[in-house]
């Protein structure tokens, strides 16, 4: 597996991870025995960046994880997210918490569920409106100095937001959402502030919640309580947009003799070498299509017929419902 540099400070990862969040969390189908085994076989694999959150479940993610990596701890790198404040039972809450005395309750918890002594990536999950970005990278920044956390990561952030962080302590990454259906990083000023500031990109939801795979066809081939079929971009007239999308892409990917997932993966890591994928999933024979990915080389033309059937904008509906949608980009 191709190595990337995340950041200026250091951190060097995998070209492509493994999302956890769909084993715990949002989508339905889980199966600890088999997530534990999709894990395990990431990491034989050379897929050795995790990513996780302490609301994935919410905890159960990360405890699934921490009884899957044992002794194999030190073969990963370990990122994990606070912010989407989970009360003592936990519960969702329902509001974002950048409170100092949250993040260093969280980021123990964390710890703690995990069975690890430190986290590699720390990241704020989402910036909290009611308290300034310095005073919550302040505590973060703490947690590195105790030796609690290595790098500081922060996602869904505006430009603004990574700029006020950066200045308190080094940002190694963003995480936002990055696909071929989500392409606002390019024209909303994130991937341009984390270039200029030598910050890394990871993109989360490669495959636009598993539209671009091309195996959903219709809201049938969704359980009931999916939550994607709350999603804007599965309903109605924009699902019938997207998957007209979807299908363009297909033929493309037919014609490279690749899978509509492979292509989709291949197109955002060759967007540059500062940007990492985690798509997610939860069984190991995705994960393997998944990996197949960081082997493929896009040309000119291919990149140039694939911008010709997905340039920007392209998706219909947003990303999230309105209340999701007040969430990012702060």
């Amino acid at each position: 597996m191709q190595q990337r540099s995340l950041g200026s400070q250091g951190l060097t990862v995998p070209a492509q991870g493994l999302g956890c969040m769909g084993m715990s969390f949002a989508y339905t189908g889980g199966d600890d025995q088999e997530s534990a085994a999709t894990i395990l076989r990431a990491l034989d694999l050379g897929a050795t960046f995790l990513d996780t959150a302490d609301m994935y479940g919410p905890w159960t993610n990360e405890r699934l994880i921490g009884r899957t990596l044992g002794k194999r701890r030190d073969e990963v790198v370990l990122a994990t997210k606070f912010g989407n404040e989970v009360d003592a039972n936990g519960n969702l809450v329902g509001r974002v918490n950048g409170r100092p005395e949250y993040v260093r309750q969280a980021v123990d918890g964390s710890l703690r569920r995990l069975g690890v002594d430190h986290v590699d990536l720390y990241y704020q999950h989402r910036v909290d409106p009611d308290v300034p970005v310095a005073e919550t990278w302040g505590a973060m920044s703490e947690l590195v100095e105790a030796g609690k956390v290595s790098y500081l990561g922060i996602s869904e952030a505006a430009p603004e937001s990574i700029r006020r962080a950066h200045e308190t302590h080094p940002v190694t990454a963003v995480q936002t959402e990055y696909s071929l259906f989500s392409r606002e990083p390019e024209d909303n000023g994130v991937l341009d502030t984390c270039r200029e500031l030598g910050i890394g990109f990871v993109a989360y939801s490669p495959l636009g919640r598993g539209f671009l795979s091309g195996t959903i066809r219709g809201l049938d081939d969704l359980p009931t309580d999916d939550w994607r079929r709350g999603s804007p971009r599965f309903q109605g007239a924009n699902f019938d947009r997207n998957l007209a999308v979807v299908d363009q892409v297909h033929q493309l990917a037919d014609r490279k003799g690749i899978t509509p997932t492979q292509l989709a993966l291949a197109w955002v890591l060759a967007q540059g070498e500062d940007i990492v994928t985690i798509p997610g999933t939860k069984r190991r024979e995705y994960l393997e299509e998944n990996l197949g990915a960081a082997t493929i080389s896009l040309s000119q033309s291919d990149l140039d017929a694939i911008e010709a059937v997905a340039p920007r904008g392209v998706a219909a509906g947003q990303r999230y419902n309105e209340q999701g949608m007040t969430t990012i980009h702060r």
